[in-house]
Order: C-alpha cells, then sequence, then structure tokens
C-alpha cells in the first residue's frame, strides 16, 4: 500500500510526492541550463562624410572579419 501524508488538510500519497519533486527537479535544471535569448551584436553607426567612404568602411570591416574567421579555423 501507499503511505498517506496529510499536507494542508488532505490526504497525499507518497507516489505523487515524489512525482511532483521529480517534476520540479528536472524542471528547474531544464530551465537554468537551456541558456538565455541570444543578443544580436550591434555595430556602432558609420559617421562617414560620402558614401564612397561609407562603403571603403563596410568593405574593410567585411574583410577583416573574413581574415579573423579563417585565422580562428
Amino acid at each position: 500500500m501507499v503511505s498517506m501524508y496529510t499536507i494542508f488538510g488532505r490526504q497525499v500519497g507518497s507516489h505523487h510526492l515524489a512525482i511532483g519533486v521529480l517534476a520540479t527537479l528536472f524542471s528547474g535544471t531544464y530551465l537554468s541550463l537551456r541558456g538565455g535569448s541570444k543578443k544580436a551584436t550591434q555595430t556602432p553607426p558609420i559617421n562617414a562624410s560620402t558614401p564612397d567612404e561609407a562603403d571603403f568602411i563596410q568593405n574593410f570591416l567585411k574583410q577583416a572579419d573574413a581574415e579573423e574567421k579563417k585565422e580562428k579555423h
């Protein structure tokens, strides 16, 4: 037979308590280990005086990122 406990004036079986404890434990572990949402990285605005200068800066940044990725691999 099942052991019964009186909680808040109601009879609760030990198997229900065990299920509740395990569910709380596993859900808490899952929520704490899944990580947060990914934050988008924002680059600072490019303050260029001409569109050519802005294009040059963007191309330079793309090339620098490509070289950095090559070095990591």
